[in-house]
């Protein structure tokens, strides 16, 4: 599977706006976005009219970046989504909510998707008592997520850090490292910052 190798601080600036790639550092002071809130490059300066593809184009990029998936990824997700009964919007941004690496990071166990990713890689998470390490992995109401024993020391640094990040409602902490999918996240729920409409337009071009 390809993997972004540059600054992920560089996928923020380009979108200009905080994507929050890299956890405590998109709190701090030390946020490019919040120095530089223009996209990077020679150009970046520029004030340029963007175009009406140009603005669903972005909207799509910007929410494959936040959930850290490559284009075949996320345009499987998208055909998905659009084959299920419901708004395909909605039903696009409930599927990648439900993915195991970011229910990881929703339940406060990482300081970012990109962390939580790499925990369930490594085979820091069970799910319903078995160790999953797919981060696509989709929850299903019920399912009982819980971190193992070698990483508890990092889940517990990551939630003295974050003190105030609560998980969203359709999740439950049982523990300070345990938790569970209560219900399905529905489109009230999902605090992403993202014009999911422009991103079924995109495609329906």
């Amino acid at each position: 599977m390809g993997r972004h190798t540059q600054a992920s601080c560089k996928l923020c600036r380009r979108e200009k706006e905080k994507l929050f790639l890299k956890g405590e550092k998109c709190y701090s002071a030390k946020c490019p976005v919040a120095k530089r809130s223009y996209p990077p490059g020679q150009h970046g300066r520029l004030s340029l009219r963007i175009s009406e593809y140009g603005i669903r184009l972005r909207e799509k990029q910007k929410a494959r970046r936040i959930y850290g998936l490559t284009e075949r990824q996320f345009e499987r997700y998208f055909n998905e989504a659009a084959k299920s009964r419901g708004a395909t919007g909605a039903m696009l941004l409930e599927a990648l909510e439900r993915r195991l690496d970011n229910v990881v990071f929703r339940l406060g166990f990482a300081a970012s998707r990109q962390a939580a990713r790499q925990m369930v890689h490594h085979q820091g998470v069970t799910v319903d008592g078995k160790v999953v390490n797919i981060p696509s992995f989709s929850v299903k109401v019920g399912s009982f997520i819980k971190i193992r024993p070698k990483y508890l020391l990092v889940v517990k640094a990551v939630q003295e850090k974050f003190k105030d990040r609560l998980p969203p409602v359709w999740l439950s902490l049982s523990g300070e490292e345990e938790g569970s999918v209560v219900s399905l996240p529905k489109r009230s729920d999902i605090d992403t910052m993202l014009e999911d409409h422009f991103i079924v337009e995109y495609y329906s071009r």
